[in-house]
């Protein structure tokens, strides 16, 4: 692991207990990731991928915090998260910022645009109103809503919804975004729009791990990509060129493969 890395996950593996489908069914383990090892450099946005249910979400959960790793470490900025407290994190999370899939959920149906970005920086990194306001008007317009600043979320476009959700952790200049697919939903024009907005608007020298399914805007815009499947880091690749070379990896990255489908009848 390099020194000056963001992130570094090392031996992580995440289990949980599953109940069964009746009440009296024995409970048994899951394990959700299994001795997951990455690292994030300033400035490198690193793609996680895979099939739903691979362990994408849940090793990112565990990345942040919001799930506690069953064993392994957890390095942000050399500091050992998964050993802090979580009143010890509190002050830290600025730094350390997630996008969620559901922008719609994320956000106050009551509150517009505007307030929601200022209420980040005054309760998140401790602003005053007047310095919240001028960072929250500036990052709005810069992600292409500076007409929309006094919308509600119920008012805009799924694309919008999206950037307001940006701004929020723009504002914030973290040094670590954790985006979990941030264009679900989307059609492919706004995605690959949001997309842009996301990595063309990164704060100087942090790093960004996303998590999707989208293989052509993985090569177009991540620097490498891990491959997950059934909670296992099965392959690395150097993008935008690096080509795969396990089965799971090589349907993942072919654009003319159903690898759901192949998935779904190996399973069955």
């Amino acid at each position: 692991m390099s020194d000056d890395a963001i992130l570094s996950v090392r031996h992580v593996s995440k289990r949980f207990l599953a109940h069964g489908p009746w009440p009296w069914s024995p409970r048994r383990e899951v394990n959700a990731v299994l001795d997951a090892n990455l690292e994030v450099r300033p400035g490198e946005v690193v793609a996680l991928v895979g099939q739903s249910g691979s362990g994408k979400t849940t090793l990112a959960r565990c990345i942040l915090g919001l799930e506690n790793a069953t064993s392994g470490e957890i390095l942000l900025e050399g500091r050992p998260w998964h050993a802090l407290s979580e009143r010890q994190r509190r002050p830290l999370r600025v730094r350390y910022q997630y996008i969620p899939q559901d922008a719609l959920s994320a956000l106050d149906p009551q509150q517009t645009a505007l307030e929601s970005v200022v209420e980040s920086l005054t309760a998140l990194a401790g602003r005053s109103s007047s310095e919240a306001l001028a960072t929250a008007t500036e990052t709005l317009a810069r992600l292409g809503l500076g007409a929309r600043l006094h919308a509600l979320p119920r008012e805009m476009s799924g694309g919008e919804q999206r950037r307001v959700t940006l701004a929020r952790v723009f504002s914030l200049q973290p040094r670590l975004i954790v985006a979990d697919e941030p264009t679900s939903g989307l059609d492919p024009d706004r995605q690959e729009s949001v997309l842009k907005d996301l990595i063309e608007n990164l704060p100087p020298g942090a790093g960004c791990i996303l998590v999707t399914h989208d293989m052509p805007q993985v090569r177009k815009w991540c620097h490498r990509a891990v491959v997950m499947l059934e909670g296992k880091m099965i392959e690395e690749l150097a993008l935008p060129d690096g080509q795969p070379s396990h089965p799971y990896a090589r349907m993942l990255f072919d654009p003319w493969s159903d690898h759901e489908l192949s998935l779904s009848a190996e399973h069955h």
